[in-house]
């Protein structure tokens, strides 16, 4: 599991396409510390596993469906990539839960500048705009963010400047494709309404149970 608080922005160095999956090579500086093979790190948002590492970079494979439906398959050698380390046991929870499994595509549809931050406004594939809530959680190129508004196919933050510093957010303009994962409880929410075996899983009669206090 990830948080959504980006470490560090790494630069792409090298890719290589092969038959069927394609190796890339990534700078870093900070989630190199203490990194092995096998570690998992989420690169905008959509987690890897390091195969190879020395001093200053590591290596990642990207199967051809991760290359598909991310937009990893658009990027190129230069390019600028969040970064995150998997989390461990006893870490804060800065952001919120994210898997780091992504759930769709979307685009940067608005961009309003002012002195104190930057709205963006985000179109996503029409099956992801139901688990996206005003004032919920959701990740973008994998930073946890605050959903400050939404409409049947869009949904808008504010980004303030240290995100705009430490993240690639202040990269994207209208047009450009962005990583989105919606709020895993979201996912668990929808599991517990659908009816199993003829029966709903999740009843008023059941919340009302699981929120009652025994005085």
């Amino acid at each position: 599991m990830f948080t959504g608080i980006v470490e560090e922005v790494g630069t792409i160095r090298h890719i290589e396409s092969r038959a069927d999956y394609q190796r890339t090579t990534i700078a870093a500086k900070q989630v190199l510390n203490g990194v092995k093979i096998g570690d998992s790190i989420a690169i905008e948002g959509a987690c890897h596993t390091v195969v190879h590492f020395d001093a200053d970079t590591f290596v990642i494979e990207s199967i051809a469906e991760t290359l598909q439906r991310t937009t990893l398959g658009d990027c190129r050698v230069g390019n600028r990539v969040n970064l995150e380390r998997s989390l461990k046991l006893g870490d804060r929870l800065d952001g919120h839960l994210v898997a780091a499994h992504i759930d769709g595509v979307g685009h940067v549809k608005g961009r309003t500048e002012s002195s104190d931050q930057i709205v963006f406004e985000f179109e996503v594939p029409p099956e992801l705009a139901p688990y996206i809530a005003e004032k919920g959680s959701i990740t973008v190129n994998g930073i946890s963010l605050t959903v400050i508004a939404v409409t049947d196919r869009t949904f808008s933050i504010a980004a303030i400047p240290h995100t705009l510093k430490v993240t690639t957010l202040s990269e994207k303009y209208p047009g450009d494709r962005v990583n989105i994962e919606v709020d895993i409880i979201a996912r668990y929410l929808e599991r517990l309404v659908q009816p199993m075996n003829g029966k709903n899983m999740l009843t008023e009669d059941r919340i009302r149970a699981m929120m009652s206090v025994d005085e």
